[in-house]
């Protein structure tokens, strides 16, 4: 594994050879035909950086092709530079800040955040816990509802006490194992049924269940190995080994990271964003992983997972 150092945030040649080392560890591969044999890296004082051409379907490529890298005239040692920042930064990193940083406008550091994202994003999910393991759920609430609710899930009209409470936010499940990973998703409203669909999908039955006293969550606690709840109502936050503080301190990471770095997130874009604070959290360096190593995984995510502006501004 090659590891990232200065010059290949400031060469782009090296920069190249890192990213096709990473993508090819067993040499080039073409994208269009997916041939390994008959290919010759393209030579002369007009060609691009990293060109290849493959004399088996007699089509030109560079590792760029099938990558959030596709279609981007951003130099690849500033995606580089980007992925490194994003990656090193426990709270992210602006788009503003990485416009200013790298040079780019605007628009392309917005961009360039949203493709990172989409490779932080982790596409091979088994399931959390295990026998005996620890797994705390909860669900919090973020950010303004694109579309108001004035109803209740029972059909109840609201009744405002001086606070809206969680009525027309943004609610995030989320599901940490203990000294292990988390997953959150963004649902459109935190009821009992989907709770029992995402808890039930992504924990394994052999697993122990540890939650708040809501109501959301006796039904889903008898599909597993045992159930646990402290009662933040009487202020009981630990009982022993019981509490949900685990899953509470991420999510007052992501909530800091939200408010004071990006401080506005449009609804439809949420999800990028809690899978890259997840990303951050189950690659961090309590289980090892420093700065560079994370910065490899996030290399290690990038194919597969083209998005376009068009798809990035619609979704």
């Amino acid at each position: 594994m090659s590891v990232l150092s200065d010059r290949h945030f400031h060469d782009e040649t090296e920069a190249y050879k890192l990213v096709e080392a990473r993508i090819w560890p067993n040499g080039p591969v073409c994208p269009h035909c997916g041939g390994v044999e008959r290919i010759s890296r393209m030579e002369g004082k007009s060609t691009r950086i990293g060109a290849y051409k493959c004399y088996q379907c007699r089509k030109p490529f560079t590792v760029k092709i099938g990558t959030i890298f596709e279609a981007s005239h951003v130099p690849m040692h500033h995606w580089l530079q980007a992925i490194f920042l994003i990656a090193s930064s426990k709270k992210g990193i602006s788009s503003n800040q990485l416009h200013c940083t790298l040079g780019v406008t605007l628009k392309t550091a917005w961009f360039i955040s949203h493709r990172i994202r989409e490779a932080m994003r982790d596409g091979n999910l088994g399931p959390l816990g295990g026998n005996g393991e620890i797994v705390e759920v909860d669900e919090t609430y973020f950010g303004q509802r694109a579309d108001k609710r004035t109803t209740r899930t029972t059909g109840e009209a609201f009744i405002k006490k001086g606070r809206s409470g969680p009525s027309n936010k943004r609610a995030v499940l989320g599901l940490i194992e203990r000294n292990g990973s988390v997953r959150t998703f963004h649902v459109a409203s935190a009821t009992k049924e989907n709770v029992v669909v995402l808890v039930t999908g992504n924990i394994t039955a052999e697993s122990m269940l540890f939650t708040d006293e809501s109501r959301l969550y006796p039904a889903v606690g008898k599909n597993f190995l045992g159930h646990m709840t402290v009662k933040h109502s009487a202020s009981e936050y630990v009982r022993g080994g019981v509490h949900t503080n685990t899953i509470e301190s991420y999510f007052s990471i992501f909530k800091r990271g939200m408010r004071g770095t990006y401080q506005h997130c449009a609804e439809k874009h949420l999800h990028r964003y809690l899978a890259e604070f997840d990303f951050r959290h189950n690659q961090r360096v309590a289980l090892g992983v420093n700065d560079a190593e994370r910065a490899d995984a996030i290399l290690g995510g990038v194919v597969g997972k083209r998005l376009t502006y068009e798809t990035t501004s619609a979704r």
